[in-house]
C-alpha cells in the first residue's frame, strides 16, 4: 500500500495562498501631563473629558505595514486642563498575495480594531497610576470612520482640495 500525502509541495500552491499576520505590537508613544498641578488637584468637581482618535499608516515595503492607532484624551475643570493623555499604539502587520483593494480596508478598519483594546487599556492604566478614576474609552466604528475619510478623500479629489485635518474622531465622554 502507498502512502498518500495531503501537505503541499514547497513553492507550490500554498505560497499563493492569502495570508495575514500581526508581526508585532507594541507601544509607540505614552505621555500625561498634568500643568495646572498640585492646586487644581484641590478643586472637587468632576472633570470634562474630551477624546480624540486617529489612524496613522506607514508602508515599510509592498506587504509589511505599521498601522499607528493615536488618542489624545484631556480632561478640564473649570475649562483648565486637569490632565492630559496621548497616546500611539502601533503594530506591523504583514499582506501576502491579497489584492490592493482588500488591504486598504484591513488597514484602515481590521488593523486599528486590533490595536485599539491596546490602546485602551494602556490609557486607562496611565490615567489610574497617575490617581485619578480610570477612564474607559467607548467602542468605536472603525468601519465608520474609514468611510468618512473615503467620502473626504473623494470630496477633496474633486475639489481638488487638499485634504483638512478633518479625518479625527471626536467621541463624547
Amino acid at each position: 500500500m502507498t502512502e498518500q500525502s495531503t501537505a503541499p509541495q514547497e513553492g507550490s500552491e500554498s505560497s499563493q495562498e492569502p495570508g495575514f499576520r500581526i508581526q508585532r505590537i507594541y507601544l509607540k508613544d505614552l505621555s500625561l501631563e498634568q500643568p495646572n498641578a498640585p492646586k487644581i488637584l484641590l478643586i472637587v468637581a468632576d472633570p470634562q473629558v474630551e477624546v480624540e482618535v486617529d489612524i496613522a499608516v506607514t508602508p515599510l515595503n509592498e506587504s509589511i505595514f505599521e498601522v499607528a492607532l493615536s488618542a489624545t484624551v484631556t480632561a478640564k475643570v473649570d475649562s483648565k486642563i486637569l490632565f492630559l493623555v496621548e497616546a500611539k499604539q502601533a503594530g506591523i502587520f504583514e499582506f501576502n498575495n491579497i489584492p490592493p483593494e482588500q488591504i486598504d480596508p484591513m488597514l484602515g478598519i481590521g488593523c486599528p480594531t486590533i490595536l485599539y483594546p491596546y490602546l485602551r487599556s494602556n490609557i486607562s492604566d496611565i490615567i489610574s497610576r497617575a490617581g485619578f478614576q480610570p477612564i474607559h474609552l467607548n467602542e468605536i466604528n472603525f468601519h465608520g470612520m474609514y468611510e468618512q475619510r473615503l467620502m473626504q478623500a473623494q470630496q477633496a479629489a474633486a475639489t481638488e482640495a487638499s485634504p483638512a485635518d478633518e479625518s479625527k474622531i471626536i467621541l463624547p465622554h
